[in-house]
């Protein structure tokens, strides 16, 4: 479960929006996290990321085999995370 509230804004170089869904898995190391990022003109991103110490970390999101299970259990939470997963290994 994330550390972060959701909704809450997001602004990138190509758009804005609100994050509307967050799935987490806290681990000893890191906080692997997906989001869903819906932006104003309408269209939908998930990003993969990951937090440190409570903070964006930029770097590639890892995830290890035995925290798949509770990143699982978080994206279970998050309806629109999980319709675009399926799309996306389906």
């Amino acid at each position: 479960m994330s550390l972060r509230n959701v909704p809450r804004p997001f602004d990138l170089h190509w758009g804005r929006g609100v994050t509307t869904e967050a799935s987490s898995a806290i681990t000893p190391f890191h906080e692997p996290t997906i989001q869903l990022l819906p932006f104003e003109d309408g269209s939908m991103s998930l990003r993969f990321c990951a937090y440190h110490r409570g903070s964006f970390a930029r770097m590639p999101l890892i995830v290890r085999e035995e925290n798949l299970e509770a990143l699982s259990k978080e994206v279970k939470r998050s309806p629109q995370i999980r319709k675009l997963l399926k799309r996306l290994v389906d």
